[in-house]
């Protein structure tokens, strides 16, 4: 498994395969998907923590169901660029999937996409309740959003530079 930038996935993703974005947390790893031609991310199920070795199993079957070429993995960043505990911790979840599986990561700056993902869901008038189920998958869908935005213009780009 390798890690890799948002622009080394862009060349090497294979076309019509869809990638999962992940919001890692102490409790729950928030989760969406893109569809096939990775112009959308659409929240699935939490998967509630419980172990390293049962949440990874549990994230590999979604990842086989669901044929994903990819993980985009939120990297908790402080507003002021620096990385505390929670980035720690992101990055030694990646390091230990990089055991289990060949599937590649990329950490992808997360600041503001929980804010995000709150906002959206209050103005869909979701009741409190409901949001603290679904805030996690939501993040995580602003997370997969931002990076199929970025392979979509890194797309054009190559393409005008033909």
């Amino acid at each position: 498994m390798a890690i890799l930038t948002i622009e080394e996935l862009a060349e090497r993703l294979p076309p019509y395969q869809a990638i999962a974005g992940l919001d890692l947390g102490t409790k729950t790893i928030g989760l969406s998907v893109s569809d096939l031609g990775r112009r959308f991310a659409t929240p699935r199920d939490v998967i509630r923590r419980v172990k390293f070795s049962i949440d990874a199993e549990a994230l590999l079957s979604v990842a086989a169901k669901e044929k994903i070429a990819a993980f985009v993995i939120g990297l908790p960043v402080n507003m002021d660029g620096t990385e505390g505990p929670r980035c720690q911790a992101t990055r030694a979840f990646v390091r230990n999937m990089g055991e289990k599986t060949d599937i590649p990561f990329v950490l992808w700056d997360e600041r503001l996409s929980t804010v995000a993902a709150e906002r959206a869901l209050i103005e869909m008038d979701v009741s409190r309740k409901k949001r603290a189920e679904r805030i996690d998958s939501a993040a995580a869908s602003f997370i997969l959003q931002g990076a199929l935005d970025r392979l979509a213009s890194l797309a054009r780009d190559g393409a005008s530079d033909d």
